[in-house]
């Protein structure tokens, strides 16, 4: 999920980063902490992340808020929300914010361990997407399968 990050990548946005081990790839990747936002819903997860990765701004909200609260011109966003299990709405909400913040030629990145593609065709053809099948990760337990999507 991280594979083409690095210093002068430019902001990231995370989607539901948990207890923050996708985050901490983005930074072993050498992303600047400043330059990383994170949503997460869970009062729990938030209180985690906010004590293990510092100088990271960390919101405690749906990551369909994004485009209220981080600027326009994210270079990626990297999304481990578990999309196919949401309703379409929410799904649609979702990764319409993403692409509402991403920069004209940014990506999101998202990963499932389905087989089927996580955003729809619906989805992708209301928001005018287009998408690159990223690598499947068999070391990940079960097994992932990374998507990145652009503006067609």
């Amino acid at each position: 999920m991280a594979q083409g990050l690095g210093p002068n990548s430019g902001r990231v946005v995370e989607f539901g980063p948990g207890t923050g081990a996708l985050t901490r790839g983005i930074l072993a990747a050498g992303v600047a902490p400043a330059d990383i936002t994170l949503f997460e819903m869970s009062p729990d997860f938030v209180a985690h992340l906010r004590q293990t990765l510092p100088g990271v701004t960390i919101h405690s909200a749906a990551a369909q808020l994004a485009p209220n609260l981080v600027p326009k011109g994210v270079a990626r966003v990297i999304s481990g929300l578990p999309l196919l299990s949401m309703p379409s709405g929410l799904r649609h909400a979702i990764v319409k914010a993403g692409f509402d913040i991403l920069a004209p030629d940014g990506v999101f990145s998202q990963f499932t361990y389905r087989p089927n593609l996580p955003i729809s065709s619906d989805v992708m053809a209301d928001l005018g997407l287009s998408l690159r099948k990223g690598p499947k990760v068999w070391l990940n337990l079960p097994p992932a399968r990374v998507y990145h999507f652009y503006r067609a």
